[in-house]
């Protein structure tokens, strides 16, 4: 088998792949029982993962190593997130659940403030002084572009943003001019139009990719029937 290419493992590993390939395959023909076989396996595998991962990174050198081996220190420190763990399993019985409210009102509030903070400072700030960088003549200069067509761009970017910012607001009855209002109404079309063109863009992105994943795992297949094949002969 090794002259071939190919041990035990690689074959059993190759197998398994190849039948939970057709399990996913068989969706084609209509929701069944390999197709929902293949799915269990996979968020089975996935949960599993995760719960190593945390197990592995979190619980056990966070919290059970200092508890176990730290000083007194880390143990009062750890002493919190215990409690606060306990509590929250308490939301798995009804009659206590009450005492998990503070424990989920507290994590609601940190995503909360996580995600509004990433959305300022990863995606909002950022974008702000991209486009406002855009406009700057003497980089542009220095950099050995064409002031005209990066001013241009510049010009394209920026008002793209301000219109797709601008085809989020859904009531216009605080304008009370009514031309004022027909070019609002225009440009929060044009805002539609620039998201069409962003989620088309998207779709397209994703659809290569999973056109590139179904081609290299046929592509797998194919070498894994080609030694199964030159095995048996």
């Amino acid at each position: 088998m090794s002259g071939l290419g190919i041990n035990m493992a690689d074959l059993i590993g190759g197998l398994l792949g190849f039948l939970l390939t057709l399990c996913v395959f068989s969706y084609l023909l209509g929701d069944n029982v390999l197709f929902r076989l293949a799915i269990h396996i996979f968020i089975g595998v996935a949960a599993g993962f995760v719960a190593a991962m945390a197990l592995r990174s979190v619980i056990f050198p966070q919290l059970l190593g200092p508890l176990i081996g730290g000083d007194l220190n880390q143990k009062l420190w750890v002493l919190f997130p215990i409690l606060l763990s306990l509590l929250l399993v308490a939301k798995a019985f009804p009659r206590l659940s009450i005492l998990g409210s503070p424990v989920m009102a507290f994590l609601v509030g940190v995503g909360a403030a996580v995600a509004v903070g990433g959305a300022l400072l990863g995606t909002l700030f950022p974008q702000f002084q991209a486009t406002t960088q855009l406009f700057d003549t003497a980089a542009i200069q220095a950099s050995g572009n064409e002031v005209v067509l990066a001013l241009f761009n510049g010009i394209l970017i920026l008002v793209g943003v301000v219109v797709t910012f601008a085809s989020f607001t859904f009531n216009t009855g605080f304008i009370k001019n009514p031309s004022l209002r027909a070019l609002w109404n225009l440009t929060h079309w044009f805002g539609r139009g620039f998201v069409a063109i962003t989620f088309g863009v998207i779709f397209a992105g994703v659809y290569l990719a999973s056109l590139a994943a179904l081609t290299e795992r046929l592509n797998s297949l194919l070498v894994f029937l080609f030694k199964l094949f030159s095995l048996a002969g």
